[in-house]
């Protein structure tokens, strides 16, 4: 597993609407009104304020309370990026979730300038580490070759949404890196095949597609002993190109990782057994101490009779308790989407 300071520019993009919304099947293009307003525009063509998102990034006004709205154009934006946690209140909208792809090539084994491998962390394409961060219709994309891991994004940040996005990858595509944060994905599509969600963040994924592009696991769990929730997938499909049953739903990364699906379809790659133990000398049992759980999921992949004996199957009493608030411990994610 592992510039340009400015005030903010205003800039207005005609034929973006603001609520545009597309699966991962579509575009995701969207068509708004000249008279919705933006700080900053991104544009490979020259047409907005900069031509790259780093330069973006850099414009931010630093420790402010005032939110700052990106506008990023249709383009492949080959850069690795950072978001500094001085630059909070940040939201990016791209032109289309298809068409605005964030993306570098780094992956774990790669040489950097020390002489040493760059490892999991340091392969990251963009490194988000401002609170209060949103996305919409972007594609963050590793597109390293499947060598090694080659994280998409790395997230330390809080309260971090995303809606309508694109997660690309292969091994430890997104990673869920902040202990304590907490991160919301809704409607965004997420590929990869091994622990290709994992971290130690609480994070809530709604009507979400998780697709196995070949055996392996999904998520890789790693939240301190006494964090009350872990990854909670709800409404999600759980598809994929993987063999049938060659997929665990999760192993836990460190000993108290947690992993629940609620209300989810899983496809019939998902091995009976569902998780597996990742047995490490170094951490004990982890059967005794990490948590994962499922609630009422449908498809061929869920074969609760079948799961390994130290994973639970949820009363509908202790499933209802699994809401937003409760998980994201009061933060509301989708308040603060409806107005993007």
């Amino acid at each position: 597993m592992i510039g340009l300071v400015g005030t903010g520019l205003l800039g207005t993009v005609a034929g973006y609407s603001g609520d545009g919304k597309a699966s991962s099947g579509t575009s995701g293009a969207t068509d708004c009104s000249a008279s919705d307003e933006y700080d900053i525009v991104v544009a490979q063509d020259g047409s907005g304020d900069y031509e790259t998102v780093q330069a973006a990034i850099d414009a931010v006004p630093s420790d402010t309370s005032e939110e700052t709205r990106v506008y990023i154009k249709e383009g492949r934006y080959k850069e690795k990026l950072e978001l500094p946690a001085d630059r909070t209140d940040v939201t990016f909208i791209g032109e289309s979730v298809e068409e605005t792809v964030l993306t570098y090539d780094d992956h774990a084994d790669k040489i950097g300038d020390d002489g040493e491998e760059i490892g999991t962390s340091g392969s990251s394409s963009f490194f988000v580490y401002g609170s209060d961060f949103t996305a919409k219709n972007i594609t963050f994309e590793n597109a390293a070759p499947d060598v090694a891991q080659a994280v998409a994004i790395r997230i330390k940040a809080d309260r971090v949404a995303f809606e309508n996005c694109r997660f690309i990858g292969n091994q430890d595509t997104l990673y869920n890196f902040g202990r304590r944060t907490r991160q919301y994905f809704e409607d965004c599509y997420i590929e990869g095949d091994v622990d290709f969600i994992f971290g130690r963040a609480t994070a809530f994924f709604e009507d979400c597609e998780i697709r196995c592009k070949d055996e392996g696991f999904i998520a890789a769990p790693a939240q301190p002993e006494n964090v009350a929730h872990g990854f909670v997938f709800r409404d999600c499909d759980v598809v994929g190109d993987a063999p049938s049953e060659t997929v665990y739903l999760g192993r836990p990364w460190e000993p108290y990782g947690q992993t629940v699906y609620i209300d989810c379809d899983l496809g019939d790659h998902i091995r009976p057994q569902g998780w597996e133990p990742w047995d490490e000398p170094e951490h004990g049992d982890k059967t005794k101490t990490a948590f994962f759980a499922e609630y009422d999921n449908s498809g061929p992949g869920y074969t609760p009779d079948q799961r390994a004996d130290w994973s639970h199957q949820l009363s509908e009493t202790e499933a209802e308790q699994y809401t937003i608030e409760a998980v994201l411990d009061g933060w509301d994610p989708q308040s603060r989407l409806e107005k993007r």
